[in-house]
């Protein structure tokens, strides 16, 4: 990704857009709509990619606050992008769970697979890799997130699949990468394994 991102000169909601962040303003009581700073921003980033100098600006002059306020919560939280980001910004937990369940096998193959590396973005523009701190599947590690979807349980083979079949348009299946049910244990139930005794001991 660039150091210096082109800033658009300025912004403003779609139609849609516009319509979705007057119904978050409307949830808070008068004197309370800053309360709606977050939902604006995430409305801002799904239309642009990214929140710009300029989407800020819009949102702070739609809630009466001053444009270093919404900045502030826009560099607080990691879900913001201040940077423009591929269609499909790939984000790696290398925290201990998924480090200790092979996270840096995962991240060598994202960045063989798209010949990137943290905080770059390919070529077409297609793929933005950044290391997350915590993705909160712990349970389920490794695991990447790519937009708003969870991709668990992940080798380097899966992940390249996943990646390559974005490539090509594909959705690929979110989730376990090994079949597992949600969070059950990795290897199957090992009580209760049969309806009717669930059922008995009910």
């Amino acid at each position: 990704m660039s150091d210096s991102p082109a800033e658009p000169a300025a912004f403003a909601f779609t139609a849609e857009s516009a319509e979705q962040a007057r119904a978050f303003i409307a949830r808070y009581p008068i004197g309370r709509q800053q309360s709606a700073v977050m939902p604006l921003l995430d409305l801002a980033q799904r239309q642009e990619g990214w929140v710009s100098r300029a989407a800020i600006e819009a949102i702070a002059d739609m809630l009466g606050m001053a444009p270093i306020q919404v900045e502030e919560v826009a560099t607080f939280y990691t879900m913001y992008n201040r940077r423009p980001v591929g269609r499909f910004h790939v984000q790696i937990c290398t925290n201990l769970p998924c480090m200790l369940r092979g996270s840096d096998a995962v991240l060598d193959s994202v960045r063989e697979t798209l010949g990137i590396g943290i905080g770059e973005t390919t070529a077409d523009g297609l793929f933005t890799l950044s290391e997350a701190e915590c993705l909160g599947a712990c349970v389920n590690a490794p695991v990447i997130q790519i937009n708003d979807d969870y991709y668990e349980d992940l080798d380097a083979a899966s992940t390249r699949a996943v990646l390559e079949a974005l490539g090509r348009g594909e959705t690929p299946k979110t989730g376990s990468q090994t079949g597992r049910q949600t969070s059950c244990p990795a290897g199957g139930p090992t009580t209760l394994t049969s309806p009717a005794a669930a059922t008995e001991r009910a």
